[in-house]
Parts: structure tokens; C-alpha cells; sequence
């Protein structure tokens, strides 16, 4: 199986790829990030093909680390999905109100966010690298969408996909001070002295992240595989040539 599925019902669908070494580049996701794009859209069609769909109703953005988003309408169906030049520019989080669009985040190490509104029905996903994590990206979204959509927070369910994990994820004092200044990660970080370096749960600073914007804890999810351990995972630390991880979500229209 080559794709982990958060949920499928009769109204959403949401999960992600993962590396299959059975498959050409390993079932790799991303233009940016691949040897050959017709490797990437033979992915992404075999992908669609599962999900009942075709690539054309997949949506991409351009991601960038920013902590920008993107409320996508039916003019961007196709964005992204079979060249890379026309993927959203410079975004990195992504939301629609509109059925049948697969709203896609790309990732080998990063927090990818998928999230589903049962009230409104409203979908999105969040790249949250550890940049986007210091810009509190998800915080901001959420913070958005209340104040834009008129969501309330308590009508979201939140799956927080596979990432680097805190054992992993090791870094200097510049990086540690980014999300010591956030204010409430200190009990998502440790230091190794044998290292010299910090070890930050970025998964675990994202959750508090959307506690603060009001989702209730038992509406989020975390998948704590780790990208770099795990055989299923593409991981950036790990080989600068991976693949990426397509995390998605659907509302069925139905």
C-alpha cells in the first residue's frame, strides 16, 4: 500500500503518499523535487486513480516556508497538478469551500496539516517546516479562518501527518532561540549535551499551535511515524535528493 488514509467517508477523504521502493522514484510526489516529471504524473495519476479522481482536480501550491495563505476557488483546479510553473506562487497553506478538488502539500521532513470543517465543509492542508512553525503559519491560518470564514474552531477535525521526529530533529542555538521566543514550546524541546545540539518536536509545537486557535484536543490527531526512520518516509536530513510525501484532502461533494 502506498498511500496511509487519515479518513474516508462518505464525505471527505484525506491522507498521504509514502515512499514505496517498488514504484519509479520511489513514488515521489513533487516537480520540484524529481528526476524526471512524467516519473512525478504517473505518481500523482496513479494516485488519483485511487481516489476516484484525475490529476486535473488536484491543487498545488508553490511552497516557499512563508506563512501564506491561499483560499482556492474553482478557477485553480489544475494548478499545479501537471507543471510546476503553475502552482500557486509563494504559499504554503491552503483552504477551499469548493468540492472535488484535491487541495495537495508537499513534504520529506516538514509537518504537513490537513484539516476538514463538518459543519461548513470546508477543507485545507499546511506545510509547517520548522520556518513556518517560528511564523506560527497554522496559528495564523486558524486565526483566519474564524475571522474570514466565520469558522468556529470547535467544528474542525485536524490530522497532523508524518514529519521529522524530536529525536531527528536536531539543531543549533539559532533555531532553539527561533522557538524558545514563540513562548510555549520550551516542553517541546531538550538539550543534548553529548551533542551540543537542541531537539525540537515540531509536530507537538503545531498541535499547541491550533489549541491556541481554539481546536479542542480531541479533534487533533498526530501520526508520529517519522519521516526519517521510517522506510514509508522521504526525509530531506536524510538525503538531500528525496522525494516528497503528497499529504491531501477532499471533500467528496456528497
Amino acid at each position: 500500500m502506498n498511500t496511509k488514509i487519515y479518513i474516508d467517508n462518505d464525505t471527505f477523504v484525506a491522507g498521504t503518499t509514502l515512499k514505496d521502493g517498488s514504484l519509479p522514484e520511489h513514488n515521489n510526489m513533487a516537480f520540484h523535487a524529481c528526476v524526471n516529471p512524467e516519473t512525478v504524473l504517473e505518481n500523482r495519476k496513479r494516485l488519483a486513480v485511487s481516489l476516484q479522481c484525475t490529476p486535473e482536480d488536484f491543487v498545488c501550491a508553490s511552497q516557499t516556508h512563508s506563512a501564506n495563505v491561499h483560499r482556492v476557488t474553482l478557477a485553480d483546479k489544475g494548478r499545479g497538478a501537471q507543471v510546476g510553473a503553475t502552482a500557486i506562487p509563494d504559499t504554503d497553506a491552503l483552504y477551499t469551500l469548493e468540492s472535488n478538488l484535491i487541495l495537495c502539500s508537499f513534504t520529506a521532513d516538514c509537518v504537513p496539516v490537513i484539516f476538514w470543517n463538518e459543519t461548513n465543509g470546508l477543507t485545507g492542508v499546511i506545510h509547517s517546516g520548522w520556518q513556518g512553525t517560528v511564523k506560527e503559519i497554522t496559528l495564523k491560518v486558524f486565526e483566519h479562518l474564524k475571522k474570514v470564514e466565520r469558522c468556529k474552531p470547535e467544528d474542525f477535525n485536524v490530522q497532523i501527518g508524518m514529519a521529522l521526529s524530536q529525536e531527528k530533529f536536531e539543531v543549533d542555538e539559532d533555531v532553539y532561540v527561533k522557538f524558545k521566543a514563540l513562548g510555549y514550546a520550551d516542553e517541546f524541546m531538550y538539550f543534548n549535551e553529548g551533542t551540543n545540539k537542541y531537539h525540537i518536536d515540531n509536530q507537538k509545537t503545531v498541535k499547541k499551535q491550533l489549541e491556541l486557535a481554539g481546536v479542542p484536543e480531541n479533534r487533533i490527531a498526530i501520526d508520529r511515524s517519522c519521516t526519517y526512520m521510517s522506510p514509508d518516509g522521504f526525509s530531506y536530513r536524510q538525503d538531500k535528493k528525496a522525494g516528497r510525501h503528497l499529504s491531501f484532502i477532499m471533500n467528496k461533494g456528497k
